[in-house]
């Protein structure tokens, strides 16, 4: 196992070992943000019939041929048909059928002019009035045709495909009761400590409210994933063994914060190694340098520090895509931007920073990207504020001012275009 690895290093070898989950069918509307795991077929055309994409009247187009402010033509009303209605009527020539959106579209007729362009000569509009007509128009105008959008047998969504409020709409109209997504990750949340007390509990001298175990199960339920938080664990190898291998029993993925570190009291490594495998435990980035990653059993297992600010940049980098990838995303990485620093950033270290930042956007159309507090890795305060991960390369020169620099958008989900 090499002392340190680059986050590409480490990525790459995290994500290879993450594999998506097995589908399973639900209900519609439990299927809205999932991912489709396999090819929807209509049971019928859509639309199902030839029908008026307007109110107003259905006619043959050829009756209205040169008809002009000038020269206006006036059809006879012989039907009205609302919608869900089914008319037998036959437009002939010389005549026209009051019709409304989404009705079917009377036999004989082929085009439908809007009800706004039209003036009632005699009657009331409906059947037996006269109507004037002073436009041509084209055949085939404001009709929607059978099948225009999918037909009987067809595809009309593909696996892979994330279902968003339009394409279940389109699944409802295709006859789709229930339809086969990709399961969403049980994640498993714990944080080790013995200092740590419930948030109901005021920390008596040397302890803290464990905030991480919060933290991480809002980001796993943000990524897509479902929570299952344990109870703190306590400062010994028995209690952690025993914690990784309760989560592994009804989990799909385990993260844990705390105990990754090389103090007298972190367990998390070679808990690790006695349940299962360890694979790394060092990554060349800050905040966050014991990075963990391994395998309870068979469940893929994700280290990460204490700190609050690490807990979370160390999500955002590694966890976030693997929970993606585990219920059948494509995207699994933030979109990146590149914006000028407003100031200079002195760096200690030689790592690659993570800073919490934002980007906003000046009136004269630039990105700027500038520091949003302390970037101390125990403040959440910094986090909450960014809307950008600045990315600052490997090195300790410091990066002055109106650099260009790389910023991962939190603010913007992975399948979103820039």
């Amino acid at each position: 196992m090499p002392d340190i690895l680059s986050v590409e290093q480490a990525k790459a070898q995290w994500l290879a070992l993450i594999e998506r989950r097995a589908p399973e069918e639900v209900e519609l509307l439990d299927a809205c943000g999932r991912v489709l795991a396999a090819d929807a077929v209509s049971d019928i055309d859509v639309a199902p019939f030839d029908n008026s994409a307007m109110d107003g009247f259905a006619l043959r187009a050829s009756d209205l041929r040169g008809a002009s402010d000038q020269t206006p033509v006036a059809l006879e009303v012989i039907a009205h048909i609302a919608a869900g209605d089914w008319c037998e009527t036959e437009v002939v020539a010389g005549t026209a059928a009051r019709i409304m959106t989404g009705a079917p579209m009377p036999p004989g007729a082929d085009t439908v002019v809007k009800v706004e362009e039209t003036s009632v000569l005699s009657g009331d509009g409906g059947v037996g009035s006269q109507v004037r007509f002073s436009r041509a128009p084209q055949p085939g105008e404001n009709v929607r045709h059978r099948g225009e959008e999918v037909k009987a047998g067809e595809a009309v969504l593909r696996a892979g495909e994330r279902l968003g409020p339009a394409a279940i709409g389109l699944l409802a109209s295709t006859g789709h009761a229930r339809v086969c997504v990709y399961r969403r990750p049980r994640v498993a949340v714990l944080s080790t400590g013995s200092e740590l007390v419930d948030i109901d509990t005021v920390p008596p001298a040397g302890k803290i409210r464990n905030s991480n175990n919060y933290s991480l199960a809002a980001q796993v339920l943000e990524a897509g994933g479902i929570p299952v938080a344990f109870p703190n664990i306590t400062d010994t190898l028995e209690a952690t063994k025993a914690a990784l291998l309760e989560a592994a029993v009804s989990c799909d993925l385990i993260i844990t914060s705390g105990g990754v570190s090389v103090g007298d009291f972190d367990y998390v490594k070679p808990a690790l190694e006695a349940t299962g495998q360890l694979f790394f435990c060092k990554v060349n980035m800050r905040p966050g340098n014991p990075q963990t990653m391994g395998m309870v059993g068979s469940v893929p297992f994700f280290g990460l520090p204490g700190n609050p600010t690490s807990t979370f940049v160390g999500f955002e980098i590694f966890v976030r895509p693997a929970i993606r990838k585990m219920w059948g995303e494509k995207h699994l990485e933030r979109p990146v931007t590149r914006a000028r620093l407003a100031t200079a950033i002195q760096k200690k270290q030689v790592r690659r920073y993570f800073t919490r930042g934002r980007v906003r956007r000046t009136d004269d159309g630039a990105l700027v990207a500038e520091l949003c507090g302390d970037q101390s890795s125990a403040l959440l305060t910094t986090a909450h504020r960014a809307n950008c991960l600045m990315i600052l390369p490997e090195g300790v020169a410091p990066v002055p001012a109106d650099s260009e620099v790389d910023c991962i958008r939190l603010d913007i989900e992975e399948n979103a275009c820039l």
